[in-house]
C-alpha cells in the first residue's frame, strides 16, 4: 500500500496552504468550496499523495516531541535543499525548533510540527530486504 493523502485541519486555510506552497514549493492541485462559496480546502501535491488543508474551527494542537497519533509531517529534501530551506524559513519567521544530522524541525503557521529530512531511507530500506 501507499499513502493516498494526508489532511491537516487549519483555521486559516489560505495562510497554511500558502506556507506549504510558497515556502516549501508544493504545487497547488485544487480548491474546494462549500455550496455557499466559502473555501473548504486547498489540496497540494506531495509528489504522489496529496496534502489536504481542510477548514476547521478546532483550536490548534501543539505537539511537543512525540505525541499520540499523528504528530509530524516529514518532507524529503537533498542536504543542500534542506540548508537553503532552513535559511528561507528563518528569514520568513519560521525558525528551526531542533535538528539532527539529517533533519530540521520547525512549525507551520498553525503550530503543526514539520520536518525537512535528507535521511537516506533507500539504504535503510535495502538493508531490511536482505
Amino acid at each position: 500500500m501507499k499513502v493516498h493523502h494526508l489532511a491537516l485541519g487549519a483555521r486559516d486555510i489560505e495562510r497554511v496552504a500558502g506556507f506549504y506552497r510558497d515556502l516549501l514549493g508544493l504545487r497547488e492541485v485544487c480548491r474546494h468550496h462549500e455550496p455557499g462559496g466559502a473555501l473548504r480546502s486547498i489540496w497540494l501535491d506531495l509528489g504522489g499523495p496529496v496534502l489536504m488543508i481542510e477548514r476547521t474551527e478546532e483550536p490548534a494542537r501543539r505537539v511537543q516531541g512525540i505525541g499520540a497519533g499523528p504528530f509530524l509531517l516529514a518532507l524529503a529534501a537533498a542536504p543542500s535543499e534542506r540548508r537553503a530551506l532552513e535559511k528561507s524559513l528563518g528569514a520568513s519567521g519560521f525558525p528551526v525548533d531542533s535538528r539532527t544530522k539529517h533533519t530540521i524541525y520547525f512549525r507551520d503557521p498553525e503550530g503543526n510540527r514539520i520536518a525537512i529530512s535528507s535521511y537516506p531511507l533507500e539504504e535503510r530500506h535495502n538493508d531490511t530486504k536482505r
